[in-house]
């Protein structure tokens, strides 16, 4: 491993695969890795991030769109044969 910018580390990704458990730890820590194949990078481990909660304008409109989709009548798409999947 070796530092590559800031608080990003490149691992390979045999290390990574070996030393999953501990790059886990440090990437819930917020350590960020690059994991590389060949000396490429193939893959960025970063720590989550909390997703943002939506206001309650953003929540009534989401609301109000279910509600609007679930009143649509169901319709049936007729019989569906296995050729259908490759027109």
């Amino acid at each position: 491993m070796h530092y590559i910018r800031g608080m990003e580390r490149s691992i390979s990704a045999t290390d990574a695969n070996r030393e999953f458990s501990r790059v886990l730890g440090e990437v819930s820590a917020g350590q960020t890795f690059v994991v590389t194949a060949h000396g490429k990078p193939v893959a960025r481990m970063v720590p989550m991030t909390t997703p943002p909660v939506p206001n309650d304008d953003q929540a009534r409109r989401v609301h109000a769109l279910v509600d609007e989709l679930l009143a649509l009548p169901a319709r049936s798409p007729g019989r569906i044969t296995r050729d259908d999947g490759y027109e």
